[in-house]
């Protein structure tokens, strides 16, 4: 059975871990990666399937997902006050 210390280092290690993931989470980098991950997608899509000018098209739909990505922390905090409340 591990003592008092290695559990509280345990917790200790976790709240590190999830500190970091929330960071990670509502970093510009993440959504910097995910717009340009999200823009090459579409442009490989326009371009399979001929559009006339996938690089400028494909800038409506990575612009809204990254707009729709910026509100979820929003969204996410009036859900937790408003429908999840224990």
């Amino acid at each position: 059975m591990p003592s008092l210390e290695e559990k509280v280092d345990s917790i200790l290690a976790r709240n590190v871990r999830v500190e970091a993931d929330k960071a990670w989470e509502l970093s510009w980098t993440r959504r910097g990666i995910v717009a340009v991950l999200t823009y090459a997608v579409i442009v490989a899509l326009m371009l399979s399937i001929h559009d006339p000018n996938p690089f400028f098209n494909a800038l409506v739909p990575t612009f809204a997902f990254s707009v729709s990505m910026s509100v979820m922390p929003f969204a996410k905090g009036w859900w937790l006050e408003r429908v999840y409340r224990k």
